[in-house]
């Protein structure tokens, strides 16, 4: 996977891989509004397109093989908790817009830090204790402090986007888990995998709700056709290739791309209303999810 490219002695290029990677990942929301489907279908085309995009280099490594009934029912664990991040993902973004809707799911890193520490005994770092704080200082100058005022869908939205943190850091545990379990295929295998059994999680889902499959314009196809090949497949692998070849200050920092290009991209294609107090807890979020990546990366590497 990407083995011949010599991430660890050609820091420059890493760099530039995992800018690459946050910057492709950051158009994830932009996609889904773009592509005029509910957000069990967009989630659904994302995952089925990712994952058959995934199949062919796959395929081309000869990793499709059969590795144990165990290993069967941690990827479907695995992409079952996918498959609900990924409804409630779509569903925060239709209901809040891509920009808030893709910060308030990076809070995960904040999660998986407190599970290394509550539940893994690891050593407990000040940057997981000062995250916190300011993580909700930063939503609350967000959304402003009168939560009695918000719409009723808006308040739903930052709920289910909220509950997408800890779905997406259970997510990341059990897919760290599944890949700790298989030590010789390649991260294309896994995710291929994960993304075609989240597909049918999504499907069973849209069948039971009268959900429709069709794609309805040209425009929803290019939409979803995107969100597939950028957001589940080439963004992520860039991602997780280098960023064990980059220093963690350097990661963290770049990774904060993702969330912060997703709010841009809100206000300049979705004409989000912004205020100074908006943008300034824009910067405290990020910041809080800056200084848990940077502690939770350092103890990884």
């Amino acid at each position: 996977m990407l083995s011949f490219l010599n991430f660890k002695n050609n820091q420059g290029f890493a760099i530039f891989a995992l800018f690459i990677g946050a910057f492709l990942i950051s158009f994830s929301g932009v996609w889904v509004k773009l592509s005029e489907v509910s957000p069990t279908s967009s989630a659904f085309y994302r995952v089925l397109f990712g994952g058959i995009i995934l199949l062919i280099p796959t395929m081309l490594n000869k990793e499709l093989k059969w590795h144990g009934f165990y290993h069967l029912a941690c990827l479907f664990f695995c992409a079952f908790i996918f498959a609900l991040d990924l409804f409630f993902y779509h569903s925060t973004i239709e209901y809040i817009g891509p920009g808030l809707g893709t910060i308030l799911p990076n809070f995960q890193i904040i999660i998986l830090t407190g599970a290394g520490m509550f539940v893994f005994k690891e050593k407990l770092h000040i940057s997981f204790i000062l995250s916190i704080p300011i993580a909700f200082t930063g939503l609350i100058m967000i959304v402003g402090i009168d939560w009695g005022n918000l719409p009723d869908l808006y308040q739903i939205g930052i709920m289910m986007g909220i509950l997408t943190a800890f779905l997406y850091a259970s997510f990341l545990l059990s897919l760290r888990k599944l890949q700790a379990d298989m030590k010789t295929p390649s991260f294309f295998y896994v995710l291929m995998m994960v993304s075609l059994v989240t597909a049918f999680f999504l499907a069973m889902e849209m069948i039971r709700s009268g959900d429709t499959f069709t794609i309805p314009t040209i425009k929803s196809f290019f939409a979803l056709g995107s969100l597939g090949l950028f957001s589940q497949s080439v963004g992520w692998i860039l991602i997780i290739n280098v960023l064990p070849h980059v220093r963690a200050s350097y990661s963290g920092l770049i990774l904060l791309l993702q969330p912060a290009l997703a709010f841009v991209w809100d206000v300049l294609f979705f004409h989000r209303p912004t205020t100074l107090l908006n943008w300034a807890g824009v910067i405290l979020a990020l910041f809080a999810i800056y200084i848990a990546t940077t502690g939770k990366l350092k103890e990884e590497t």
